[in-house]
């Protein structure tokens, strides 16, 4: 099964988005660079948030990206994981950033294989707040193979 054929089997939709003040991807050679996106969910993990939630979060924030990123490319075969960044909305002494983090890490080894192009590089990082309060923030970098 090819990445697009498993994001749709796992009940992933794909549309063309509306142009907004910023690009969601952006193309610079051959890679595909997502901005930030966030979770609906809001607050702080470790302060009225548990680590499964924010990894269900991260999860939806990875979901985004690969909507921004097949609209950028127009499919999500051809593709390869580079490089996660994720920012964990965190209380002072919240230390599991990397296991929230994991959400968005496990969607892309699901769909590209962990073995394979899903194998990526990633930081997770705690930060004391995040734009407009939410839990998760989370960015990609992506190689368009054979270019």
């Amino acid at each position: 099964m090819t990445p697009q054929q498993k994001a749709e089997s796992l009940g992933l939709k794909f549309e063309k988005q509306a142009p907004g003040y910023l690009s969601l991807c952006i193309r610079t050679g051959n890679l595909l660079m997502s901005s930030g996106h966030v979770s609906d969910m809001k607050g702080k993990l470790g302060a009225g948030l548990a680590t499964e939630q924010g990894r269900a979060a991260a999860r939806e924030c990875a979901i985004k990206i690969l909507r921004s990123v097949w609209d950028a490319h127009g499919t999500l075969d051809g593709l390869r994981v580079v490089k996660l960044l994720g920012c964990v909305n965190s209380a002072p002494d919240f230390i599991e950033q990397h296991l929230v983090i994991n959400g968005a890490s496990d969607l892309f080894h699901e769909i590209f294989g962990k073995e394979g192009d899903g194998f990526h590089a990633r930081s997770a990082l705690g930060f004391a707040a995040l734009p407009t309060g939410v839990a998760v923030e989370v960015e990609a970098i992506f190689e368009i193979k054979g270019v």
